[in-house]
């Protein structure tokens, strides 16, 4: 394991057993276990501090107010922002909704968007629905190996491109993408650029740079609670933008008709917050520097590694995305072909049929043996599409993950 924190005595659901065995759970990407260091975080604030914040001036109040700023500065710490950069949502999905009825309904007819064909819906929905208004939203497209087409993408950064969206990790390819080179581009070109790092903020080290204008991502895929979500974004283009909702904590003052709102972060979170989730994220970020995000990285690529080197023995199983683990993270996308079939076949005049498991037939032969891969589409359906596949299944490691969960995969794989 990578250091005294990570493993797996620290999470409480490994204590499970299903039909008296442990569970391998291989499906990080989608959401990750929470350690008990997190689980008391919250149950500390509801026994110790549950107040409403920014609104009473007594102690019990001020003490909620206290934790709830001081988990935005953590998030800020651990990014390389200034607390005052960081918005807390829900989601990435709300992060990136956000921008979308901000600075989104700002753009004009004619006007352009560009992303990439390895989106998550949640990076391609939110954009499409401005087509509506005669936007344009242009893909950029990807080799043969999964990598973005940088040469497409500089094909398609037309003067009117008024915002580029790339996510830095796919969830699907684990393709990680080059930010910086893309940032570089959007800026010369006078675009806004956005990162959809749902998937790489939780895994590998990662700051905040002066070509980065927004940054999403999800509390609940690095050890944190659900319902908690991070936006971040260059505090005067914050302070251009409109508010997304309305609502009490936001505003500053109020009379019939007319409403004046607070500065950043603030004008962007209506409502009661989430206090217990912003508690549980920072407790997730102390926890995760406690192993250092560089360890995290090196963990996730020898456990990747380990398990491209089985697959490529498996002549029935494919994979997608980069071949060299310095150029993914740790998930896993595979199929597995119908041997027996492909023989019978071949038997029959040498008709070849290459006959593929659906992939929700091959996660739950592997839930029989108690590992817990995705399958389907991933929220990814137009990559699905581009590589003319009805789904995939998924395998994605984290912290807590080791070899025992490696040979515990390929060797249920191995049964199929």
């Amino acid at each position: 394991m990578i250091s005294s924190y990570g493993k797996k005595e620290d999470f409480p659901i490994f204590k499970k057993k299903v039909n008296g065995k442990s569970i391998v759970y291989l499906d990080s990407t989608a959401t990750t276990q929470k350690p008990k260091q997190v689980l008391d975080a919250i149950v500390n604030y509801y026994e110790g501090a549950n107040a409403n914040v920014h609104r009473s001036v007594y102690k019990l109040a001020d003490e909620a107010t206290e934790m709830y700023e001081n988990s935005r500065t953590n998030v800020g710490r651990f990014i390389g922002a200034d607390s005052n950069e960081i918005v807390f949502t829900r989601n990435t999905t709300e992060s990136l909704n956000l921008l979308s009825f901000t600075i989104g309904e700002s753009l004009k007819r004619g006007d352009r968007i560009l992303i990439t064909s390895m989106e998550h819906h949640s990076n391609i929905l939110p954009w499409m629905r401005l087509e509506e208004r005669g936007i344009k939203l242009d893909y950029a497209g990807l080799d043969g190996e999964g990598h973005l087409d940088i040469e497409d993408m500089k094909s398609k950064l037309k003067k009117d491109t008024k915002i580029v969206s790339v996510t830095h990790q796919s969830n699907v390819l684990g393709t990680i993408n080059p930010i910086q080179e893309i940032g570089k581009l959007a800026k010369d070109n006078g675009s806004t650029f956005i990162i959809d790092a749902a998937q790489s903020v939780p895994h590998m080290p990662f700051r905040v740079r002066e070509e980065y204008d927004f940054v999403a991502f999800s509390g609940h895929k690095m050890l944190g609670p659900m319902g908690i979500g991070v936006l971040y974004g260059k505090y005067h283009l914050l302070e251009e933008m409109p508010p997304f909702n309305r609502g009490g904590e936001m505003i500053k003052e109020v009379d019939f008709h007319r409403a004046v709102f607070e500065d950043p972060p603030i004008k962007f979170e209506a409502g009661t917050p989430n206090v217990e989730g912003a508690v549980g994220l920072s407790a997730a970020i102390d926890y995760l520097k406690k192993i250092g995000m560089e360890d995290v990285r090196r963990h996730e690529k020898y456990l990747t590694s380990m398990t491209l080197k089985n697959l490529d023995g498996m002549k029935n199983v494919t994979y997608y995305g980069p071949r060299d683990v310095e150029e993914r993270g740790g998930v896993i996308a595979f199929n597995v072909r119908d041997a027996s079939n492909l023989k019978k076949n071949l038997e029959n005049k040498n008709v070849k049929v290459d006959r593929v498991y659906h992939s929700h037939d091959i996660a739950t032969f592997l839930d029989d043996r108690n590992v817990y891969v995705r399958s389907g589409y991933h929220c990814a359906e137009p990559l699905m599409r581009t590589l003319n596949l009805s789904g995939t299944a998924r395998a994605s490691f984290y912290v807590y993950n080791g070899d025992d969960d490696v040979k515990a995969f390929i060797s249920s794989l191995s049964e199929i």
